[in-house]
Formats: C-alpha cells, structure tokens, sequence
C-alpha cells in the first residue's frame, strides 16, 4: 500500500498489497528492510507483505507525535480539532467500499457483518467524540477564606501527550478508532501498533488523515508483533505518555510491567469468559437468538461473546435443542455473499488452538451437541481457517472450557436452579468483561445485574452500545474504562486551577 493507492484487490488474486508504516505523514518501509506475510484466512493465499517497524523507526513515529502535538496539532482550539475529526468520519463514509474491502481480506469476516458494524462503527467513534468534548462539564468549587473574599476553583482537562494504541485482530478498524477518536479529539496525538493479523484499515486511515488536512505526525502507524518487535519497543518507549491496549490478559500484563517504568497511564480491555443467565420466564425465541449471536457470531471471536451459558432446568432441554439448531442452520462460506454468517477464524494458528480446546472438550466427558470440527467449504477455501459453531453439555465447572478463555465460535450449557447458585457460577472466575441475563422479571433484572461481578451487563440484548457509556472489565479482564465522558479519564490529565477572590 502506498500513500497514492488503496489495498482493493480481493484474496483471491495473484497481486499482493504492500503494507507500509506511516510516520509523520509519510508512507515508509522498514528502516532494517524486514517484512513478514499478511495471508488471507479465507483461503490462505497471500494478501501481501507488511514491513516492520524497527526501534528506529518507532522511535521516529513518537518523535514526530510529540513534536505535532507541541506544534500544529497543539496550536488548533477544540472546535477545529472536532471539525477535523468530523471530516475523518466522512471521508471513511465516503471510501466505505475501500475499507469494507481491506477489513474483509484481512479478517475474513462476512460482508453483512463488517457492511453493518465494523466500518460504520469505525466512523462514527471520530463523530462521537469530536461532538462530546465540547459538552463535557467540568468542576467549579466556590471555597471559603478567613477574609470572606473566598477563592473559585475550576478544573481543566489538558491532553495527556502522545498515546500508544496496540489494537487486537477481531474488530480492527472499530477498536482501533474507539481509542484514536477520543485520543485526538482531546489533543492527543497517537502511535498504533495494529495486530500483525489485520494491517490494512490502520494503514488505510493514513492516506484518510493526509486527505482530510490533519497534520503530520498527530496519527502515526507502526506494524509489527509483540515481544522483542514493534510491541515492546513501543509500549517501553520513554516518549509515550500513556498506553491503551485491547486484547488478551497475558499480553496486556506484559504491557503494564513496560508502562511501570516511567509510571505511564494504562487502559486495558482484556480477556473475557463471559456468562450468559437464561431463566425459565425468559422469552426463549429472544433468548435463543440472542445467545446465538453473542456465541457464534464473528466465529465467537468477540471479547464480549459468551462462552459459558447457564440455564434454568425447566427450560435447559429446550433451549440446548433450540440453539443447536440455530448453530446447524448458519450458512459458513464466502464472506462475499449476503447470507453468509461466520467465517473462518483470523487464522491457521488461532484455528489449531481452539480445535484444541474441541479435543480437550471431548477428552474431559463432554457430550458434543453439535459441532466440533471443522466445515466442508470447498476446495476453493480449503486451506481457510475454517471451523463449526460447537456446543457442549456435560461438563464440570472446572473444566478447561470452562473455565478458559478459547475465543472461538463454541459455548458449555449448564442447567442451575436458583438464583443465588447461577449468580455464584457466573462470578467464578478469574474474569469479569460482560454478562447476559434474560428474564422478563424486571426486579430479578435489576437484582442479579447489580450482583454479577463484570463492568457490562446486558439485560435481554446483547452488544447493545450507547457509545456514551462507560465500557472496560473488572478482576482479569481489565483496567480503567472508556467511552463518553469517562474516556476523558484516561486521555486527559485533569489540572485544578484556585483563584483567590
């Protein structure tokens, strides 16, 4: 990819892209000359090449955040940030087809899924946020004085500097612009690390940023991996001033051991092993469709998405029934195709992981609902990551699909009989991202939500977000939260200014 061209050749072709790193407003290779394959998990063949960053290079792509925040970007008032990022989202409106098409090679997600969520959600975080800094309050204190003059206090929200932004693979060009979008509306500048997986929105909102007039430097891109690779260098670089990262428990531990050295601000959405509460009121076509999409769709890889589901016994066998024939019945296959409803997983890698756990599933006494290995999709797509939508029954609560994260289209049903006994199940684990409850009992509603241990809960709905709320987990699953105003937490340091009347 170059600063003149966009990645639009499908997969399947024999022309690769060329994923460049973007610093200071320029499009650049490696400065060692290293790249690695960027392969399509659709079918396996290659998408391109992706060059990546040396220390040099990452260095260089902070320096130059730095220096557009101290300069340009810094000298520009808030309504002209807001208008600036305002003009991103619509230029992103305007190349939808381009982006729908990089996030569909690199993801091999299915057209009706990236078409309605991924690239509009990606602009619409820059629209959010450059319209909610402006209507943020802040704090005003009046403050007694022995000579009865008193003093005022009010609060400012200055930027915090520049960012690092280490984005993960499942929902690239939405998660990576739910950080970026409040990041620059408050003055910030930014360095993103996207997953090695999914190169191509991250480097396709370059060309977007030099489009639109931001200023060089102020939205830089650095590819690469995690440890001893652009990861490390990046999130261990004197120069940043706070990181936000969005992915799995171990690699988000990593990285705050990096951010203790200079003591930089942290904000991180991790693991998740969610539950999801079905009881006997429930309304069961509600809750059966409702936990399909929170199990399966994106071939479960969704931090958000449930994995372990307890129902009520007097339901439990029409419900197991009910959800593996909505499993049977999803088309798998070419994400180019409207009907289509899962899609491989990012990778070959990842795939042999979550077989993995199918097998541990088996060897640990499950009873296998449906599913379990891996689609017939034809030789075309063959060599794709492909893989079937499981269920399981059977199993203890301490077992490995339990009880671990897997991140793939797969879930354990378990019947429970009180709410005291599902509300204990559901809490028992080192995680606490997100949770479901359906029931039509709106005083059960509120009592088990208040009592389930997680930083989201969604009562009969799934994946419903007001962007204006606050969003991130608890124990293992993370630190701090983003979204509307509480965003302005992390992405601002907050100074009290007292003015002796």
């Amino acid at each position: 990819m170059s600063s003149t061209s966009t990645l639009t050749a499908p997969a399947s072709t024999a022309t690769s892209a060329e994923f460049l790193n973007f610093i200071n407003g320029d499009f650049r290779p490696s400065s060692t000359g290293t790249t690695f394959e960027n392969r399509s998990p659709v079918d396996g063949s290659l998408i391109g090449m992706v060059h990546e960053a040396s220390a040099d290079d990452v260095d260089e792509a902070v320096r130059a955040a730095r220096a557009a925040r101290a300069g340009a970007w810094g000298e520009l008032s808030m309504p002209e940030r807001s208008a600036l990022l305002v003009s991103v989202a619509d230029e992103i409106d305007r190349r939808f087809d381009d982006f729908l098409a990089a996030e569909m090679l690199d993801t091999g997600k299915p057209v009706s899924i990236a078409s309605h969520i991924d690239i509009p959600r990606g602009a619409a975080n820059f629209r959010v946020f450059a319209d909610l800094v402006k209507n943020v309050p802040g704090e005003h204190f009046h403050l007694a004085t022995p000579d009865g003059l008193g003093a005022a206090n009010l609060q400012l929200h200055k930027p915090r500097g520049v960012i690092a932004v280490v984005c993960p693979w499942n929902l690239p060009l939405l998660l990576m612009t739910w950080k970026v979008g409040p990041a620059l509306a408050w003055g910030n500048t930014v360095v993103v690390k996207p997953s090695e997986e999914t190169p191509a929105t991250a480097t396709l909102l370059g060309e977007v940023m030099n489009d639109v007039g931001v200023p060089a430097g102020v939205y830089n891109v650095v590819h690469g991996f995690g440890p001893n690779s652009t990861g490390e260098f990046l999130t261990s670089h004197p120069g940043v001033d706070g990181i936000t990262f969005t992915g799995e428990t171990r690699t988000g531990s990593a990285i705050m051991k990096a951010a203790s050295d200079g003591v930089r601000a942290v904000s991180m959405e991790m693991g998740g092993k969610n539950p999801g509460i079905i009881f006997a009121d429930a309304d069961l076509d509600e809750a059966v469709a409702g936990t399909a999409r929170s199990a399966f769709a994106n071939s479960g890889q969704v931090c958000l998405g449930t994995e372990r589901v307890y129902v009520e016994r007097p339901i439990f066998d029409e419900f197991v029934a009910r959800l593996a024939e909505r499993a049977q019945a999803m088309k798998i296959g070419d994400p180019d195709q409207p009907d289509t409803e899962l899609g491989p997983l990012i990778s070959e890698e990842h795939r042999q992981k979550v077989l993995g756990y199918y097998r541990t599933a088996v060897d640990e006494g499950a009873t296998v609902v449906t599913g379990g290995g891996v689609p017939d999709v034809g030789d075309a797509h063959a060599k794709g990551a492909w893989i079937e939508p499981t269920i399981w029954t059977g199993l203890a609560d301490d077992a490995a699909v339990v009880t671990e994260e897997i991140f793939g289209p797969c879930c354990h049903i378990r019947p429970f009989d009180t709410e005291d006994e599902v509300i204990q199940l559901a809490n028992d684990t080192e995680y606490g991202l997100a949770a479901t409850v359906w029931t039509t009992n709106l005083s059960r509603a509120h009592r088990v939500s208040s009592r389930l241990e997680v930083g989201l809960c969604w009562v009969n709905s799934w994946f419903l977000r007001d962007l204006r709320t606050s969003f991130g987990g608890m124990k293992s699953s993370g630190i701090g939260r983003e979204g509307g105003a509480h965003s302005t937490e992390f992405y601002t340091e907050p100074t009290n200014v007292c003015i002796k009347l």
